[in-house]
């Protein structure tokens, strides 16, 4: 559906360039809600604006539905730019029109008939919630109303693909939510495969199903949302991922846990349906070690509920490393960590 392969963009100033974007490849698939997310500078708003051409690449390809979007002429990429949508942190609404016309306005430069744009804009305007909003302007709504505008909008001529650029950046948690629910919505009931960028690991975590990190021009992480929030590997997405998963004792808290002979202490990760198996009572009944809950988490990552365990345990060496055959058996990751 969109590809970036070898990607780099580099802005020119007057006595130095900047290099935005590095070596950039990496593939959205038709009906993904494929996450950007990565710190102020980190590449993503120029990312995103090579899809429908906002900005041009400096070299690499940026490939959509099979084709090179910047080897379109200028009538053909007209026709191409109509199957992209897109949504903006400010909503870029026309404040002198009303929410109908705002709606209307990408049908009405094509010349659709005004009944087909009613049609349209009515059929809209109910699916986003704002039925009896199309008379009034942008300054008399909410900024959660805005952007449902700006939602309605960008949708009006059936496009494949939703760019959203910060779009919820700008609401309070509540009204975040409520567009995150919408565009969810709009992936499942459309079809339509949405590329969004932020700088929220909440967003990422609600809604997307894949997730790219990115810094300084670069992609450094890139994978399934589950794998990326349950192993990150890089010092940005574990910084990212704290900012809505606890995964681990914090450095305070450590230092009140007293070092024990004989202990050991392991961190164990479950997902799934291992939340629900009796580990720790299996360890302390089959194995005869004592067993002491040092930390314990738990979230839900898509649906998928997930947790993060550190656990001291105190026994014969033998009854230890019978403990760990046995979470071996059940397929559960872990590993020693310091005390």
């Amino acid at each position: 559906m969109i590809e970036f392969k070898n990607v780099n963009k580099i802005f020119q100033q007057k006595n130095s360039e900047i290099q935005a974007l590095e070596d950039v490849s990496f593939k959205v698939e038709e009906q993904d809600i494929f996450g950007v997310i990565g710190y102020s500078g980190a590449g993503k708003s120029t990312l995103i604006r090579l899809v429908n051409v906002l900005e041009e690449k400096t070299s690499g390809e940026v490939i959509v539905n099979g084709h090179d979007i910047n080897q379109y002429s200028k009538k053909e990429l007209q026709s191409v730019k109509k199957n992209i949508g897109m949504i903006f942190q400010h909503f870029n609404l026309l404040n002198s029109k009303t929410v109908f016309n705002n709606v209307a306005m990408p049908l009405i430069l094509q010349g659709i008939s005004k009944n087909k744009i009613k049609a349209k804009v009515d059929e809209l305007l109910a699916f986003v919630g704002l039925e009896d909003k199309g008379k009034q302007y942008p300054n008399e709504l909410s900024g959660g109303q805005k952007q449902r505008v700006a939602i309605a909008r960008a949708l009006v001529t059936d496009p494949e693909i939703l760019l959203c650029d910060e779009a919820t950046s700008a609401l309070d948690p509540a009204t975040t939510d409520s567009i995150l629910k919408l565009l969810k919505r709009i992936n499942e009931q459309f079809g339509v495969t949405i590329l969004l960028i932020t700088h929220e690991m909440s967003v990422i975590q609600k809604i997307c199903n894949k997730v790219a990190v990115m810094e300084n021009g670069k992609v450094i992480e890139i994978g399934p949302v589950l794998d990326v929030f349950s192993h990150p590997e890089t010092a940005t997405a574990k910084n990212f991922v704290s900012t809505v998963i606890t995964t681990d004792i914090s450095p305070n808290l450590r230092k009140l846990i007293p070092e024990e002979q004989n202990a050991t202490d392991i961190k164990l990760y479950i997902d799934g349906e291992q939340v629900t198996q009796s580990i720790i009572n299996d360890l302390i009944t089959k194995y005869q070690v004592q067993i002491n809950v040092l930390f314990a988490s738990m979230s839900d990552i898509q649906g998928t509920p997930v947790g993060y365990l550190t656990l001291r345990l105190k026994g014969e060496q033998q009854a230890i490393q019978n403990s760990y055959q046995y979470l071996n058996e059940l397929n559960i990751e872990f590993e020693e960590v310091d005390a």
